[in-house]
């Protein structure tokens, strides 16, 4: 069973390869993967000139996260997607809610994973074809994290039926979907809580100051 250090580094990974850093006016997200190939290479660049500014105040990645990083997820899907069964007969100012502290949660822990960044490499998998009848397509990725085993991805997008452009809401890592992943972890609770109790939760986590791990802690 995969452990939460290891899926905490899937998402570091995750996030480097997710249009981290990139000025949304110059991307096409009518092109799934030349969006992510040009995306890639500007969030290590960034990544690596604004370390001396994240170790000063680790809060800056939120800023980071928030401003470069949710205008190409699609976090209001994900959510949905999330709470499955849960969605029946459910308020609808309660779904709400959810996924505003979703939102909130994700740029949170994206931030917190940030702070494990070393400088890892990127390879692209082959240009998937695009079915126009279909608005969800995978982007395989592999990370060379050497001397660890490489990391095999795939990212899944969904397209706007109306806009025609593509955003993240998944990340399979290793055969492994982090959304299912934390489906099942936070299903009982929303049967037995509802989803305002959980959303409460995820506010409170994602209040949390980010900080980094000392050298003994991620041992």
């Amino acid at each position: 069973m995969i452990n939460k250090m290891f899926f905490n580094k899937l998402w570091l990974v995750c996030l480097a390869m997710l249009p981290l850093f990139a000025n949304a006016a110059e991307i096409d997200k009518t092109q799934p993967y030349q969006m992510m190939q040009h995306v890639a290479q500007q969030a290590f660049e960034r990544l690596k000139n604004e370390q001396a500014e994240v170790h000063r105040n680790p809060d800056h990645l939120k800023v980071i996260v928030e401003e470069e990083l949710m205008p190409y997820v699609n976090e209001k899907y994900a959510a949905l997607k999330l709470l499955g069964p849960n969605l029946k007969g459910a308020d609808k100012k309660d779904v709400e809610t959810f996924i505003i502290a979703f939102r909130k949660y994700l740029v949170a822990s994206f931030a917190q994973v940030l702070t494990q960044y070393t400088d890892q490499v990127i390879e692209f998998g082959p240009e998937p074809k695009l079915d126009p009848k279909k608005r969800i397509t995978g982007i395989k990725v592999e990370i060379v994290d050497t001397p660890r085993p490489n990391i095999k991805l795939e990212f899944k997008l969904r397209k706007n039926k109306n806009t025609g452009e593509w955003a993240a809401f998944d990340m399979i890592a290793e055969g492994i979907s982090l959304l299912s992943s934390k489906q099942s972890e936070w299903s009982s609770k929303l049967r037995q809580e509802g989803l305002v109790s959980v959303a409460q939760e995820l506010e409170e986590l994602a209040s949390r100051p980010i900080q980094f791990e000392s050298a003994e802690s991620a041992q």
